[in-house]
């Protein structure tokens, strides 16, 4: 079967005119509220906006136009903290200071400080907003993976990591320097290291459902996640990010894999093979609902290709959809249409 005619079979098939649960836009709606749309018009029923974003006003317009609000929470982001509390910063397996990705700075999840401010600016949106779940961001060790040639550096061996390692594995770390521990710990005990970076991860999943089924009943759980395969970059999604699927699978209620095939360099058609694997890898444990790529960086994205991707976004068993951003969607008449299209095809 040719690409060409396997994306024909997704595009005429249950990707196109199937009813979803979930027909989103991320990011605030301003761009699209000028130019006096109104979401119900287009189709939308949900907003995923950052959590610092969401106002009063914004909220009783989303419900006033039939969409729910979930907030995008940037979980593991320590840019801005980790320069004034240098004890926060990932440590690589140098002993040095991770150095800062091309836009991203990461901080060490173990941190109990910082985990603490994290929780204490959550129970504030929790008390603020009834939003209808919140989605983790940025929810992975020091790593950057939205760009075609990812930034994958050893992390955390600082001293809260390794403290928390030996804890949770009753494994004894060598008192030394900061790159011995990490020799020790590469050399001798990579598996139980791997395991317990991806098992403290669920711990913070598993926290944050806590505070939403206290504070908030009945809202969901969601991840924002990297979109690679078991195998791919030898295994580094949860060999560096610390991302292990099938645990999350017991936690969260949605995966929103970031399907930038844009930035990532990728063909349209991946959106598709990817949604159709994490199918088959979820096997119905949770919800899929992934974000797609409108945003014109680092090429312009085409209103075509953007309703393709869109398309595709929503195949497999996904029940929802969403893109990034609500203000590349706004700032396009073709690209609003492409999303009228799918979207009330879909309702």
């Amino acid at each position: 079967m040719t690409r060409r005619t396997a994306l024909s079979l997704f595009l005429s098939g249950p990707a196109a005119g199937r009813r979803l649960e979930v027909r989103g836009m991320y990011s605030s709606p301003k761009a699209f509220w000028d130019k006096g749309a109104r979401l119900s018009d287009w189709g939308v029923n949900a907003l995923f906006v950052s959590a610092g974003s969401i106002t009063a006003a914004m909220m009783e317009r989303a419900a006033a136009e039939g969409a729910r609000v979930f907030a995008e929470f940037a979980t593991l982001n320590g840019k801005g903290y980790v320069d004034q509390h240098p004890e926060a910063w990932p440590v690589n397996e140098r002993g040095e200071k991770a150095p800062a990705a091309t836009w991203f700075m990461g901080a060490c999840p173990a941190d109990p400080e910082f985990r603490a401010w994290r929780m204490k600016q959550l129970d504030d949106l929790l008390d603020r907003h009834a939003v209808a779940g919140v989605w983790m961001d940025y929810f992975h060790w020091h790593a950057q993976f939205e760009d075609p040639n990812p930034v994958l550096p050893e992390t955390c061996f600082s001293q809260s990591c390794v403290a928390a390692f030996e804890a949770a594995s009753g494994i004894r770390v060598p008192k030394a320097p900061a790159a011995e521990r990490a020799r020790a710990i590469l050399g001798r005990h990579e598996r139980e290291w791997r395991a317990w970076r991806a098992r403290h991860l669920t711990g913070w999943a598993r926290q944050v459902k806590a505070r939403l089924a206290e504070k908030r009943p009945g809202a969901l759980l969601g991840v924002y996640h990297c979109p690679w395969t078991d195998d791919e970059f030898a295994g580094a999604r949860r060999r560096i990010l610390g991302l292990d699927l099938d645990e999350l699978a017991g936690v969260v209620d949605v995966f929103s894999p970031m399907v930038y095939h844009g930035r990532m360099q990728r063909r349209p058609e991946w959106v598709g093979e990817y949604v159709e694997w994490l199918s088959r890898k979820i096997g119905g444990r949770a919800k899929i609902w992934p974000i797609v790529q409108a945003h014109n960086e680092p090429r312009p994205i085409p209103a075509d290709e953007f309703e393709t991707v869109l398309r595709l976004g929503s195949s497999g068993a996904a029940s929802g959809v969403m893109m990034f951003t609500a203000q590349s969607v706004a700032s396009e008449d073709a690209k609003m249409q492409s999303m009228r299209r799918v979207y009330r095809e879909a309702e």
